[in-house]
Order: C-alpha cells, then sequence, then structure tokens
C-alpha cells in the first residue's frame, strides 16, 4: 500500500506527542491520504511518496562498535586516530590512521564472530565490516522477517569507495611471477565493490532491491539517499544501507601522499592531526570502519512498535563540473546539494539547526564548504551549529558519509551537535565565522517544542556531492 501515512500513523504521532500534533501536519497527513485514495490503485507506481524513518543503526568505528560507547566517546571528544606501527609505512611522509579497534573485549571487532576461517579467506575486510554492522543494525531495529514477503520487501544498498590494493598488488605479483595457477578463483569476486551488499544479501536471504554505490568519499550518502528513494518509492519497505572501507594500506595511503591529501605536520602527535577549520590544518587522517543504517516505511515500522531515530526528510546531490580531485572554489557544487536537499524535504534553510559537515581538513575543502553553507543559509548560518566529526574518526573514504549519517541521526534523536576536535584556531580567514562546535559538544540551539533538523554533506573526488536531512519525528 502506497498511502503516505495512514490512520496508523496519525494514531501514533498522537501518542508520541500527547496529541500535540500541530496543524501543518496534521493538514499534510490528511491532504496525502485524501490524494493517494483518489488516485487509487490503477497508477500506484506515481501515487504519493511515503514517509521513510530510520530504526537502527549498526557502526564499526575508530571508536569502537557498541553505539551508546561510541556516542559517548564521540561527544565527549576522545579521538580514534593513532599512530601507525607498521615499518611497511616507515617510509611514506603520513604515518598516522584512525582504525578500527580489534579483539574479543566489548565494542571491540572480533572478525572470527563475523565469518568462519575458511570465508575469510575469499571476504575482504571491508565486506566483514558491512556484515557486522549490518547484524548490529537488524539487531538494534529488531526487524525479524517472518513471510516470504517480508524477505522480498527487504532490500541492502551498501557501497564501497575503493576495492582491496593490496589483493589486487598481490595477486598480480604472484600472477607474473608465479602463473595463471596462482589465481584463486575467488579473486574477482573478492574484489567487488558490491560484494558487502552480496554478502549480507545472501547470509541473510533477503530479496528486495540490491543495490551498490561505488562514489568516492561520497559512497555512504548515495547508498542512504538511493536506499531512501526505493522506500518512498515503493520498491522495498525496508532497507540495510550505508558504507564500508578498509584501506589502510601502504599502497593506498602512498598514493593520497603523493596527492598531497593526507596531513603530514602531527606524525609525532597523532590525534591533533585531523582539525577540520584549524587554520593549522594539512590534510585528511585516513580511517576505516562501515556502518549500516536500517531505513523503514514509517506505517511499517509503527505497525511493528519499532524504535524510530529519525525521519528521513529530503536528499540532494550535485556535481562540481570542475577537477577529478579538487572542489570548484565558487562552492557551487555543494551549494546544489545541500539546496536540492531542502527542496525535497520541502523545508526553508532557517528550519535547520545542524549541519555535519565533510569537512576532512584539508585547506581547500573546508574552505569551499564553509563557503557553501554560508551561501545557502545565508544570514541564518550564524545561528547554525556546524561541526565535522573527522576531528574524532578521521576520514572514512567511501564509508564516511554513512557513519557521518548515523551521527547525525543520533544528532537528532539526543538533539546533541557533537564537537570539532583540535578547533583552538578557526581559520584565520574572515570568511570563517561560523559556530563550529569547538571543542565541547553542544545541546541543539532550536526553541523548546521545534523539530530538530539536521543535514549531513558528503563530497568525493569527481566532483560527487550528496546531502542528506533528517529530521526528529512528530
Amino acid at each position: 500500500m502506497l498511502l503516505t501515512t495512514s490512520r496508523t500513523s496519525i494514531s501514533y504521532l498522537a501518542r508520541r506527542t500527547d496529541g500535540a500534533i500541530s496543524a501543518a501536519l496534521l493538514q499534510r497527513v490528511t491532504c496525502s491520504s485524501k490524494y493517494a485514495q483518489v488516485r487509487g490503485h490503477a497508477d500506484q507506481s506515481k501515487s504519493t511518496e511515503r514517509r521513510v524513518v530510520c530504526t537502527g543503526l549498526g557502526l564499526v568505528t575508530p571508536l569502537g562498535c557498541e553505539i551508546e560507547e561510541v556516542w559517548r566517546r564521540l561527544t565527549e571528544g576522545e579521538c580514534g586516530v593513532s599512530a601507525i606501527e607498521s615499518k611497511e609505512f616507515s617510509d611514506l611522509p603520513s604515518r598516522i590512521a584512525a582504525f578500527v579497534p580489534t579483539g574479543t573485549e566489548p565494542g571491540q571487532f572480533d572478525e572470527t564472530k563475523v565469518a568462519s576461517k575458511g570465508e575469510r579467506r575469499n571476504i575482504l575486510k571491508a565486506a566483514l565490516f558491512a556484515l557486522d554492522c549490518a547484524d548490529r543494525a537488524l539487531n538494534d531495529s529488531s526487524w525479524k522477517p517472518v513471510t516470504e514477503e517480508d524477505y522480498e520487501r527487504t532490500g541492502i544498498a551498501v557501497g564501497t569507495g575503493m576495492t582491496g590494493l593490496d589483493e589486487i598488488a598481490s595477486t598480480g605479483h604472484a600472477f607474473y611471477t608465479q602463473g595463471y595457477k596462482k589465481i584463486s578463483p575467488y579473486f574477482i569476486p573478492k574484489i567487488l565493490t558490491n560484494m558487502p551488499t552480496g554478502h549480507i544479501s545472501i547470509r541473510y536471504g533477503f530479496k528486495g532491491p540490491n543495490h551498490s554505490v561505488s562514489t568516492a568519499c561520497t559512497t555512504g550518502a548515495h547508498s542512504i539517499g538511493d536506499a531512501f528513494n526505493m522506500i518512498r518509492r515503493g520498491y522495498a519497505d525496508v532497507m540495510l544501507c550505508g558504507g564500508t572501507e578498509a584501506s589502510i594500506s601502504p599502497l593506498a595511503c602512498a598514493g593520497f601522499a603523493r596527492a598531497r591529501a593526507l596531513s603530514t605536520s602531527f606524525n609525532d602527535d597523532p590525534q591533533r592531526a585531523s582539525r577540520p577549520f584549524d587554520k593549522d590544518r594539512d590534510g585528511f587522517v585516513i580511517g576505516e570502519g562501515a556502518a549500516v543504517l536500517i531505513l523503514e516505511e514509517m506505517d511499517h515500522a509503527i505497525k511493528r512498535n519499532a524504535k524510530l531515530y529519525a525521519e528521513v526528510l529530503g536528499y540532494g546531490m550535485s556535481g562540481d563540473a570542475y577537477h577529478i580531485t579538487a572542489p570548484s572554489e565558487s562552492g557551487r557544487g555543494a551549494y546544489l546539494s545541500m539546496k536540492t536537499a531542502l527542496k525535497d524535504a520541502g523545508l526553508r534553510p532557517d528550519e535547520v539547526q545542524y549541519i555535519n559537515a565533510h569537512a576532512t581538513s584539508t585547506p581547500l575543502g573546508d574552505a569551499v564548504e564553509n563557503k557553501a553553507i554560508k551561501d545557502v543559509f545565508l544570514s541564518h548560518s550564524k545561528k547554525l551549529q556546524v561541526s565535522s566529526t573527522k576531528g574524532a574518526v578521521g576520514h572514512l573514504l567511501g564509508a564516511a558519509g554513512a557513519v557521518e549519517a548515523a551521527f547525525t541521526v543520533l544528532s537528532v534523536f539526543k538533539e546533541i551537535a557533537p564537537p570539532t576536535l583540535n578547533l583552538y584556531n578557526v581559520s584565520c580567514d574572515k570568511e570563517f565565522s561560523l559556530n563550529y562546535v569547538p571543542i565541547k559538544a553542544q545541546e541543539y540551539c532550536a526553541t523548546k517544542g521545534k523539530r530538530k533538523i539536521a543535514l549531513t554533506n558528503s563530497f568525493g573526488f569527481g566532483g560527487t556531492n550528496a546531502s542528506l536531512c533528517f529530521g526528529s519525528i512528530v
């Protein structure tokens, strides 16, 4: 059924707000339902879009893997960046990274619980991260399909920005030095970027949309936005979506270093290296991890009494059409992405309270995003809270947009803006005049009773951009 919001939703929302549904919202609900009823079932493919909510989160990050512990560490200003001890990195100009903590303790990533020894030989680390996140998200959401229709209406959209460079390099070396028979029959499926989605689908039997995105550092946000569209347009009722990345290798770091993208000034003080918006920023810190969000059609979630973290309100995309690695100094691409997300959500700029910025700690990237934010929000930009959580977890590449979307959902749910770490000296450029939530978390500045609304941005090589808009449940 493709009605936007049913009587079930209205009843639930009334309970959630003690009956205090705004007149505007009630009018929107009533009109949407009437509109869908008038059009009937003859044209369901074009019927009114359905509402989508987030009902579960799964995280594997440099701050750990348990939701509440990760959130606590994030908002208390802890940092997951450390020195790289391996000798393979010793000759590189950047020798710091944000690793996922591994082991058997609570909050650590334990690959032995994710897959058997035999399976792990043929699954890249990024796919193992995704499988772990999927399991955590499903448990958090309590989504347990029962009927065949449940399985057919549950889909997956999980992407990765880079494939296993070390796997490719070592296999290539084996082929050229030892010959054809040294190539594993699993080599090709192992390195395909859609395998995180494939492994999740196979493990859980989900037969709905099976989708994978690989758009550099915008991957996670695009995956979530595409999943959002699939649900609201009726292709699925539930989607597992997000991004995963495990690319901390000598070859990858050498490549980024040659592109002058990595921080090199803080090798002796790793936790100070990722410093978005700070005048001493000199590049990003490479990180690893994953996040999977459970998105669900609102009526579907309400009927099973699911926990509702936030509503997905809008999704925007754009292209810079400028350069393969550098953003346009005009900020036009980022501007269009945010404007499109707001338009898709039906929101005015002055209704947004918080932005989780893409800001990676690069001199040009942070400045361009800052300009775009000011161009979109104009005078309201002075009332915004803008932070970059990359100060705490580094830049997770293809997983960045997904992890930051999860942080944004939690920010809306808990009404707290996480801090920008290491922001002791805001850039000397006079254009850096916003509230970047330096060092310490802040409660949302929104007035009491006002809906909490946040944006999160992701931008990638090739000039690809995405913005997602989330709102508190009303």
